[in-house]
């Protein structure tokens, strides 16, 4: 019970942060900086997509090239490190881009895969360097 109470906690402090510090209105444009993943700013995006198992794939498809989905994604300028069919799930694809094209990789999704796909992201940084490092230092 008080985990749960502890976690309610946390979501809604966590959404006042974000509704104190999103600003007004939605998301309507991607921004004009084209900047190219470095060590310094990039981030791993992995990307769940997965598919409406409630209609036939041909379906899917088709509703996937109406709203023009391969012809945004991916973005130029942002490699894919992987792109996986996931069998029963969908697909996992992982990005690494600079940080400061999070949001029009996020507007890429919401304007062309929704309805064919529910996605979940998940944001993470390179630490192997970091952790190769740390082991060989501990031997």
């Amino acid at each position: 019970m008080g985990r749960a109470i502890a976690s309610m906690i946390g979501m809604v402090v966590l959404a006042g942060v974000l509704a104190f510090n999103s600003g007004a209105g939605a998301q309507t444009a991607a921004p004009a900086e084209n900047a190219a993943p470095t060590p310094d700013n990039a981030i791993l995006l992995t990307i769940f997509l997965k598919h409406d198992q409630s209609r036939p794939l041909s379906e899917l498809n088709a509703q996937l090239e109406r709203q023009g989905f391969y012809k945004a994604f991916p973005p130029a300028g942002i490699e894919v490190v992987s792109w996986y069919v996931m069998m029963g799930v969908g697909q996992v694809v992982t990005l690494r881009l600079p940080a400061s094209r999070l949001r029009e990789v996020n507007r890429i999704f919401e304007t062309t895969a929704w309805g064919s796909y529910r996605t979940e992201f998940y944001p993470t940084y390179d630490y192997k360097a970091i952790g190769i490092a740390n082991h060989d230092k501990a031997k």
